[in-house]
């Protein structure tokens, strides 16, 4: 590691994303307002889409994959009765329904069939690969292709009414790679109709929540450690810290961890050193070494 790879500002950034932004521009912005080129997402959000967003930050790059199966939290509204092209308020009209009156309990009787593991169809409109081209590159040449259904979990779903009768609200807590989209047009479907998303916002990435999320010009870091702290942590001695700075596989009762991992091995100071994982027999290895031997 170079004197200016330890310089660089190293860490996790969570974003409370404003509508009208990629996540590709949240990250080419945060380059400027950071001063560094090493910064990455944990995962897209919707341009029109608001809410958490979180960065990973010099050696935070190499660290972004095990943030990005944390659970999400969404809050979104709906609207019964019109189907759109993007399956949002951005795409155009494919079609309407006359859905007539529909209750706050019919809603949510329909939305019970949709938690638990479940299978979605991802949209056109998403950023998913299929023979080396996304889907919504696809979508804007006017493609359509087969998408086979993926197998998502949706912890738990609560519909409340608004103001407007065919819009309804729904707090979703699911899987990574769940689509809140696709879920509130499978429920207009199981009603008999349609619907597409006309509001949405994250609220959450696993324990990190929008309380916590800053604008992003106003953005600070926070250590890899704490971004990573859903992760079991151990704090060896000084002699087995020394062999994780070089990336040494070891025996699990040396590094001191049971189970089946990964483990964030730390220093006297709270800082995290390397990520380790199971490996070979009783041994584990390191996924990731952030901090080189002295």
């Amino acid at each position: 590691m170079t004197s200016a790879d330890r310089s660089d500002p190293t860490g996790f950034a969570i974003v409370d994303k404003e509508a009208d932004w990629t996540s590709h521009d949240v990250v080419a912005r945060a380059r400027k307002v950071l001063n560094t080129r090493k910064v990455g997402h944990s995962g897209t959000l919707d341009p029109s889409a608001t809410g958490v967003l979180i960065l990973g930050v010099g050696r935070g790059t190499k660290l972004l994959r095990f943030i990005t199966e944390l659970p999400k939290t969404y809050v979104a509204t709906f609207r019964l009765g019109e189907e759109t092209t993007t399956l949002d308020a951005d795409g155009e009209i494919t079609a309407t329904h006359d859905m007539g009156p529909i209750s706050l309990a019919q809603v949510q009787q329909a939305a019970e069939a949709f938690v638990g593991d479940i299978e979605q169809i991802p949209p056109m409109v998403s950023a998913i690969k299929i023979d080396g081209k996304r889907l919504h590159e696809l979508a804007r040449e006017g493609i359509e292709v087969e998408r086979k259904p993926r197998p998502v979990t949706v912890y738990s779903l609560e519909i409340a009414a608004t103001e407007v009768p065919t819009d309804f609200e729904m707090t979703v807590q699911c899987s990574s790679g769940t689509y809140v989209r696709t879920l509130a047009s499978d429920i207009g479907a199981a009603l008999g109709g349609g619907a597409h998303v006309r509001l949405l916002r994250r609220t959450a990435i696993g324990t990190f929540t929008e309380a916590v999320a800053q604008p992003l010009e106003e953005v600070t870091l926070i250590p890899l450690a704490a971004g990573l702290a859903h992760i079991p942590a151990v704090q060896p001695e000084q002699a087995v810290l020394t062999d994780v700075s070089y990336g040494k596989v070891l025996d699990r009762e040396r590094l001191g961890v049971a189970g089946e991992g990964p483990w964030l091995v730390i220093d006297n100071d709270g800082a995290l050193v390397a990520l380790y994982q199971s490996h070979k027999g009783s041994t584990v290895k390191p996924a990731v070494v952030v901090a080189s031997a002295s």
